[in-house]
């Protein structure tokens, strides 16, 4: 028996792989960490799970954090999950315990969602705020309603709004529409583009992990000539393409154009909201509007071949043109919502102070980095304004 078939339904069975488990002080829920080895095997069970809640993600993302994968069970039941990244302040001042993108939910669009959520934000606060004396910090994913449930819970629980993108916006296709929906959703001068592009003899190819070197070539080359700073977790991509579960892996996407590959895609589909990791195009794409044609036959590829609803195309990094193609192609049946800023809890006057102080040096220094590169004539600059 593996370590996640029957979780908890006999109190004195041994637990594989657990290392610790305990109740809250209510008795409804369990929670139980368990070693990190194991943890990406249970990911494809929470509908709102996250690649920065993958394991094999943040080892090589963050290699610096304490992983600790926590389980949450109601009487035997799996209902969530967070990753918890315990961050060390340098000087032995104290510990941040991170959560992006986390708690994920069993069944997030359940009618007792946000009383579940509730639950497990409760457990994480009396483990890492009230007994280890930790700032708790929690990204919640985006939504796309205009009110977002775990953002709501948190701030009326005392989370505290903390750092926030400079370009929040994410950019979310709806894909639970048919050929002809999604056509009209589109703004009319995506869907004049696409229209060309489907005259240019362009192939649509689904690749297997094996292929990632011809990606690999495609991007860097874009990367150079585009000049753009590349800040992204782009080295973690050959850690999941290795995954052994097939499902966990992302998608691999190449356009090509008689024998030569224009353009490629990465793309993470577990959960109910497939991403969009990482795209590259070499200089035959624009004129070929191959970024059009992709992008249209992912939509359909995850529609029919994935359970999302929604194709979170990422955001713009201050690129007025991304932005402008990103609208376009989100339509009329899309969302366009922020993310949501960190959410900041302490029990103690100390815990929030050491946390506070730790991400103004962050937020310094990544303003810093900005500012030079804007100064740099060898680097595209930004150049969306902000709202």
């Amino acid at each position: 028996m593996n370590a996640h078939s029957q979780p908890f339904a006999d109190e004195s069975a041994p637990l594989i792989g657990f290392e610790s488990r305990e109740k809250t002080s209510s008795g409804v829920i369990e929670t139980c960490r368990i070693a990190p080895e194991l943890w990406d095997g249970y990911i494809s069970q929470f509908e709102n799970a996250a690649q920065e809640q993958m394991y094999v993600f943040t080892r090589r993302r963050w290699p610096n954090v304490q992983c600790e994968p926590n389980l949450f069970y109601i009487n035997g039941a799996l209902i969530g999950g967070a990753m918890i990244m315990v961050q060390s302040i340098p000087g032995g001042l104290g510990k941040i315990a991170v959560a992006k993108w986390g708690p994920m939910l069993v069944e997030a669009n359940a009618p007792d969602a946000a009383l579940t959520y509730g639950k497990i934000v409760e457990a994480l606060i009396a483990e890492y705020a009230d007994k280890r004396k930790m700032m708790i910090s929690i990204l919640p994913k985006v939504s796309p309603l205009p009110v977002n449930m775990a953002l709501e819970h948190l701030r009326e629980r005392g989370f505290v709004d903390g750092s926030q993108l400079e370009f929040p916006n994410r950019y979310l296709v709806n894909l639970r529409l048919s050929d002809e929906e999604q056509r009209k959703s589109f703004a009319q001068k995506w869907r004049y583009h696409l229209n060309k592009s489907l005259k240019n003899d362009l192939k649509f190819e689904v690749a297997d992990a094996s292929r990632l070197p011809e990606f690999d070539e495609l991007y860097q080359a874009m990367n150079d000539r585009k000049k753009f700073a590349d800040h992204s977790a782009y080295e973690t991509i050959s850690d999941l393409m290795q995954l052994e579960d097939e499902t966990l892996r992302p998608a691999l996407f190449f356009v090509r154009k008689g024998a030569r590959i224009v353009a490629g895609a990465i793309v993470y589909k577990v959960g109910n909201t497939a991403v969009y990791l990482y795209g590259a195009t070499n200089k035959e794409a624009l004129p070929l509007r191959a970024g059009y044609f992709i992008h249209w036959e992912i939509i359909r590829w995850l529609r029919d071949n994935t359970k999302a609803d929604l194709y979170d195309l990422g955001g713009t990094d201050g690129f007025q043109g991304l932005h402008q193609f990103k609208k376009g192609m989100v339509g009329t049946k899309g969302f366009i919502e922020p993310v949501a800023p960190v959410m900041n809890y302490a029990s103690s006057l100390r815990a929030r102070l050491v946390g506070d102080f730790a991400y103004f040096l962050r937020d310094q220094l990544n303003w810093l980095r900005g500012r030079i590169e804007k100064l740099r004539l060898d680097m595209a600059s930004p150049d969306q304004k902000r709202k």
